[in-house]
């Protein structure tokens, strides 16, 4: 297998990686805070964090980086229009995404300090958790703008 073939599946899997990881992640949380159950939440958001950590992050480190070589590779460049237009996407889901990590970082804390003071969570958890989904929807759906730009190269 040569480098190109090597960095291209690394860069797929990490957009899987990247993707799968942060649906998933979404999902539970989303759901867990449905329940209003403390400790679940709380163990729940302790998780979320740590494959942001492990996974999500690294990924969206990889992504532009070897996105760039493949251009670089391929002979593609800025100007062509499904590239510029991922490119957009990915700031404006990286836009979204930032802010996440710091409110589900805060969303984790107040959780952990309900769970071990046994205490209800406070309003200020509920008004995070809806901003945190609300800058989730648009993240989500400019990746899968970007999936379909990849595959399809519409232009």
């Amino acid at each position: 297998m040569n480098t190109y073939l090597i960095i291209k599946w690394l860069h797929i899997l990490s957009s899987v990686l990247m993707v799968g990881t942060g649906f998933g992640t979404a999902f539970y949380l989303f759901f867990v805070n449905r329940t209003r159950n403390v400790e679940a939440i709380a163990e729940v958001s302790r998780l979320v964090v740590r494959a942001d950590t492990w996974f999500t992050t690294p990924a969206v480190i990889f992504q532009p980086l070897s996105g760039l070589w493949l251009m670089h590779e391929t002979g593609l460049t800025f100007t062509t229009g499904w590239i510029l237009v991922s490119l957009a996407l990915f700031f404006l889901a990286g836009v979204c995404w930032l802010p996440v990590v710091w409110l589900q970082l805060k969303l984790r804390d107040m959780a952990k300090t309900a769970q071990t003071g046994k205490t209800a969570l406070p309003p200020r958890y509920w008004r995070i958790a809806r901003l945190w989904e609300a800058l989730g929807y648009p993240a989500f759906i400019a990746v899968t703008v970007i999936f379909f730009l990849m595959v399809n190269k519409p232009f």
